[in-house]
């Protein structure tokens, strides 16, 4: 289940990668119903397949090269669809000997919730507000999904466990080591900022306010360019029209979002720079030398992505290069506040386990 568990995650980045893709080469609409493409289950190509789509929607003729992007993220969408369903499944399966099910099923219902959000995207013409969502709505399930094979890997180590080392366990971890035990607030603040970040990133793309400013380390030439809307660009009662491909904000309201998104890279540019530091210099057992640094590259690797997209405005391979990023950056710091909640239990069970194995080589 594990394994699976670890594919879903994989399926699920790649899944973020093609609803990027999708969204930047202005395919959101390739098909305007859903889930079908013109009524049909794959993208009309042939001359009176193409036909009956135009008569079915005069108003959006078929374009084939459109079409496919956005058929092809659903039908990934769908096959990891599947999959979080056979996890959930399973999971109710095998609750009996321990294995996490709650949390399966929890995905499964979210991911329900995901492809009506799908749907909406479509339905609703791109209003933005909707595709943010659906934006999130991938970030949370990948989150989800990785949290699940962690607990599940946690599950298959601690089967391999002696009995022994499981009965000397406690029920209730201790806290970790006064040099790090302080430092779980500030794990959870970081973790705040960064999907506060990620819900930035999505409304700039969903408002198409990526290409807002196309100069470094300036906006249009100013540090603070004069006439930003910031109540128009994060009005959410905003109207689509008859669709939102494009969009429709004003130039002011558009810088003033990508030059918020900006602001926000610093603010977790900064915050982590300094927690990382700190972590680094107070974690004298090195247990979490591994995941800070972890945090430090996806950091490192989403600014620079970042930075490329002004400089070489939004080509595509870094674009989408960004988005997974962003992901990435996010699993890194989940990862790096579960390895904290392990460390406790961890050193806990590798006191037992040695206890164990000098008591037999003493007895033997």
């Amino acid at each position: 289940m594990a394994n699976w568990a670890t594919f879903s995650v994989l399926l699920a980045v790649v899944v973020i990668m093609l609803g990027a893709w999708t969204r930047l080469v202005d395919a959101g609409l390739g098909c305007p119903d859903w889930p079908g493409c013109y009524g049909f289950i794959k993208v009309p190509q042939s001359d009176s397949h193409i036909a009956i789509a135009n008569a079915r929607f005069p108003d959006t003729p078929v374009d084939v090269a459109k079409g496919w992007p956005e058929m092809i993220h659903r039908y990934a969408a769908g096959t990891l669809g599947l999959v979080v369903f056979g996890l959930a499944a399973s999971a109710i399966r095998q609750r009996r000997s321990g294995v996490p099910f709650k949390l399966p099923l929890f995905i499964a219902a979210f991911i329900l919730l995901q492809g009506a959000f799908g749907m909406w995207t479509v339905t609703l013409k791109l209003w933005p507000q909707v595709v943010a969502l659906h934006l999130l709505g991938g970030f949370t399930t990948l989150s989800l999904l990785t949290l699940l094979v962690l607990r599940l890997r946690k599950f298959s180590a601690g089967q391999a466990v002696t009995p022994t080392a499981a009965r000397v366990t406690p029920n209730k971890p201790e806290q970790p080591a006064a040099s790090l035990a302080g430092f779980r607030p500030w794990l959870f603040g970081g973790l705040l900022l960064i999907i506060m970040q990620v819900a930035l990133g999505a409304w700039t793309a969903a408002n198409y306010a990526a290409v807002a400013c196309t100069d470094l380390p300036t906006c249009q030439g100013q540090w603070w360019p004069e006439g930003m809307d910031f109540q128009h660009g994060f009005d959410i009662t905003q109207h689509v029209g008859p669709n939102y491909l494009g969009g429709q904000l004003t130039a002011d309201g558009r810088v003033a979002i990508h030059v918020t998104h900006r602001v926000g890279a610093l603010v977790v540019l900064g915050y982590f720079a300094i927690l990382l530091i700190l972590i680094r210099r107070r974690d004298h057992s090195r247990e979490l030398r591994g995941p800070a640094g972890l945090v430090a590259a996806a950091l490192a690797a989403q600014i620079t992505l970042g930075l490329a997209n002004v400089m070489f405005y939004i080509p595509l391979p870094i674009a989408v290069a960004h988005n997974a990023m962003g992901a990435g950056l996010l699993l890194s710091v989940i990862y790096l506040i579960w390895r904290h909640y392990q460390l406790p239990l961890q050193a806990q069970v590798e006191t037992a386990t040695h206890t164990t194995i000098m008591h037999q080589e003493i007895t033997a």
